[in-house]
């Protein structure tokens, strides 16, 4: 059955679906898709830890003595309930499930890289942070419970585990200003910095991210061929934040 009162939620949560980054970089890659919770998950299961390593001297008497080793990725479980029997000739129970499943395949434009890999995801909900990391779908099951009468999925609760893509830790300097990551883009005829912007993360509004770090005054006029650095999204978010007067 569907959360209690999930459906008269205001925030969706939802999955963002991007293409993984070349090279070694940390940065997302331009949206593939978004996943829009129907119904807002009645629980999210949250774990992390750290590694500890034992160093066994005879100084000590209670045990061998702990060194830290390192910190573990974060994991996110969620559930993920899809209906549409109210509209029985749709199939929008199989194409987002579908949308799911290909998150465990392959993203055939990080084949011709020197690592292919499939999507990367960011979950979010609201303002609920903690939650919100960039991560790779470690499994996905669906169980399907109502068909049409033609055999259309209509019904379909799906579980999710998610694995936090670990990052460099954060600049020594966090008001330098400096950029975290970049990732460089070649400019190909009909590019213009909205577009760009679109593609990268989402908003064709933010392409004063683009020009700003590229000293671009005519956002329409690019030159095929030439170079652009893209920020990464976190950066983009951190720099819309400033301007609110929020905090990054």
């Amino acid at each position: 059955m569907p959360p209690t009162g999930a459906n008269n939620s205001l925030v969706r949560a939802r999955l963002t679906i991007h293409h993984p980054p070349s090279g070694s970089s940390h940065t997302l890659g331009g949206r593939i898709d978004e996943v829009e919770f129907q119904f807002n998950p009645n629980q999210l299961e949250l774990s992390r830890s750290a590694s500890w390593y034992a160093q066994r001297a005879v100084g000590f008497d209670r045990g061998a003595q702990q060194e830290f080793s390192g910190a573990d990725p974060a994991s996110l479980s969620v559930e993920v309930f899809l209906d549409s029997s109210a509209t029985p000739t749709t199939p929008e129970v199989r194409k987002k499930v579908d949308q799911l499943l290909s998150c465990c395949e392959v993203d055939p434009e990080s084949l011709p890289t020197n690592r292919p890999s499939p999507p990367w995801v960011r979950f979010s909900w609201g303002g609920f942070s903690t939650v919100q990391f960039i991560a790779y779908v470690e499994s996905v099951s669906a169980a399907y419970s109502l068909f049409s009468p033609t055999g259309e999925p209509l019904r379909a609760t799906c579980r999710l585990s998610l694995k936090e893509i670990p990052t460099p830790t954060k600049g020594q300097n966090p008001t330098s200003g400096a950029l975290t990551a970049q990732r460089v883009h070649r400019v190909v005829v009909g590019d213009s910095l909205p577009s760009l912007a679109w593609r990268e993360y989402g908003s064709a509004t933010r392409w004063r991210a683009i020009a700003e770090a590229n000293g671009i005054d005519d956002p329409m006029r690019l030159r095929p061929g030439s170079e652009l650095l893209l920020p990464s999204a976190d950066d983009v978010r951190r720099g819309r934040e400033r301007e609110r007067g929020g905090t990054p």
